[in-house]
């Protein structure tokens, strides 16, 4: 197979085709999909007919299964889980800030995989922002001052029982589990040098991030404001239009991502699997 690689024009992103993903995944194709995925960040199969046990073979492939909690997996799978909202829905949108998947985990997945399983015909994109960009960006300073600040994480004001997907969470199609393990914290470098590609990269963002280590409340929530501000500048963004039979694959280390609306009276599902923690 010979693939064809066009970027996005935008921050990152690209789309690529030639190849057939329901087929096994060689090792010499899976390194050369890791090393476009580094280089664009996004990456988007069009045209891929892809079912459960291919969209689980191709996750092995590109590095294992993370760790997915919260969510519920599909029958008879343990690691997909459906992002699903039904035509017929009011809750509020789910995911709809910036962030990086399960970044409170100690060991957070190196990616995430999405496959279309039906797609609205309006509606619905995903947008990216580039951290890397991002913090090239920031004048040397600034740069400097954000390399000494370690962030706490939490997945608490999402997941905890009286979090925005709790108990008080009604209506909801997607199979989320709230649960008493999300006032855990964690805490990681706001500012981490990717482990493959040695960029430096802005890590997650306000709602996972509750704290900076050393840092009184108030200080560290108006620091975390200013910075989510800058995070999602248009200048650092791809946005992401979604079209059925379509994988994309995004690198939780180095972009945010949030999904958008705009389907109201529109099934849409997607097919979700996490890739793990990068190790030598």
């Amino acid at each position: 197979m010979t693939l064809k690689v066009e970027p996005s024009g935008q921050a990152c992103g690209a789309r690529v085709t030639g190849l057939d993903l329901s087929e096994p995944v060689t090792e010499d194709l899976a390194a050369e999909i890791r090393q476009v995925w580094l280089e664009h960040k996004v990456l988007a199969f069009p045209g891929q007919a892809m079912d459960d046990d291919a969209l689980e073979a191709f996750t092995l492939a590109m590095g294992g299964f993370g760790e997915d909690p919260f969510f519920a997996p599909i029958e008879g799978r343990q690691h997909i889980a459906a992002i699903l909202r039904e035509a017929e829905e009011t809750s509020p949108l789910f995911a709809e800030n910036w962030h990086s998947d399960w970044s409170f985990l100690e060991h957070p997945p190196a990616g995430t995989c999405l496959m279309a399983v039906d797609i609205p015909p309006t509606g619905g994109d995903t947008l990216f922002a580039d951290q890397a960009a991002a913090f090239a960006a920031l004048p040397e300073e600034r740069r400097d001052y954000l390399r000494s600040l370690t962030a706490i994480h939490s997945a608490q004001l999402a997941y905890a029982p009286e979090g925005t997907y709790g108990e008080r969470d009604k209506g909801r199609s997607m199979a989320i589990r709230p649960d008493e393990s999300a006032r855990e914290t964690r805490t990681h470098p706001l500012v981490q040098r990717h482990p493959e590609t040695g960029e430096e990269c802005l890590y997650s963002t306000l709602g996972y991030i509750i704290g900076i280590e050393g840092m009184e409340a108030q200080e560290a929530f108006a620091l975390l404001t200013e910075l989510a501000a800058w995070q999602g500048r248009e200048e650092f963004t791809y946005r992401h239009r979604w079209e059925n039979d379509m994988l994309v694959m995004w690198d939780n280390r180095s972009v945010l991502h949030k999904a958008t609306g705009g389907y109201e009276g529109h099934r849409r599902e997607l097919h979700r699997t996490t890739i793990a923690a990068w190790t030598k």
